[in-house]
């Protein structure tokens, strides 16, 4: 029995010429649904949120306040920069010429009772600059930790490049003073000399041209090596040196 071939039918005679379903039918009264999907998407889509115009001004503000401020600062740092170059200011030059003591003297109470006469050379070496020396400049001499003697200096104006000597009588009292003759006189067997520390607290003025600035406070402090304590009689002074510090 001869077998006869099966036919099968083309697929592409079989497949569909035209789509089943019309595509205007797969499409709602509402329009295309992927149109629509992104509508709705677009719709509800979140929003940026608002500015704060507040916060926004504060930085504003702050920002130039810091600007101000750093522009006064370079202002103020470049007008001192400038006199200071065209001043050239230096501190004034102390010594201690002379020093007498024409009191030293234990008291029955055990205090010590001293006198001193003071000569101060002050030198301004400023060729620009004048110093005011005001009121209430005051002067002391000390023993270790002990103060002997004080006294203050008197008010005057000292010009460009001036040299001035000034003396000064200073006078005192130490209580419970039998500790410190001993001292002393150990002190100058011992070594051969005695050393006073002079302190010295005047309040000043500056002056350059017609501008006269506000009131400072020079401190100075000379240490002062002499041969001995003798009463009414000139103190050799072996060495000295003086140290300055302002305070505004």
């Amino acid at each position: 029995m001869s077998r006869h071939p099966k036919i099968h039918p083309d697929a592409s005679s079989a497949r569909p010429s035209a789509p089943l379903v019309p595509r205007a039918a797969s499409r709602s009264e509402q329009g295309d649904p992927s149109k629509r999907t992104l509508t709705q998407r677009s719709t509800y889509a979140p929003l940026a949120p608002p500015r704060k115009r507040g916060r926004s001004c504060c930085c504003r503000c702050v920002c130039y306040t810091l600007c101000l401020l750093f522009l006064l600062v370079v202002a103020v740092g470049a007008t001192i920069g400038i006199l200071y170059l065209v001043l050239k200011p230096k501190l004034p030059d102390y010594s201690i010429d002379r020093l007498q003591l024409t009191q030293f003297a234990l008291n029955q109470d055990s205090s010590l009772s001293t006198a001193f006469n003071v000569t101060i050379t002050a030198k301004n070496p400023n060729e620009k600059i004048g110093i005011y020396y005001e009121d209430g400049i005051e002067i002391t001499v000390w023993y270790n930790e002990t103060k002997l003697s004080e006294g203050s200096l008197p008010k005057f104006y000292q010009g460009h490049e001036n040299t001035t000597v000034i003396d000064v009588q200073m006078s005192g009292q130490s209580q419970d003073a039998t500790g410190i003759m001993s001292t002393l006189e150990e002190q100058q067997q011992t070594t051969g000399n005695i050393p006073l520390r002079l302190r010295v607290d005047q309040p000043v003025r500056i002056k350059f041209g017609k501008l006269k600035l506000m009131e400072v406070r020079f401190l100075v402090r000379c240490g002062v090596f002499v041969d001995s304590l003798a009463a009414n009689n000139v103190i050799k002074i072996q060495s000295s040196s003086c140290k300055f510090r302002l305070r505004l």
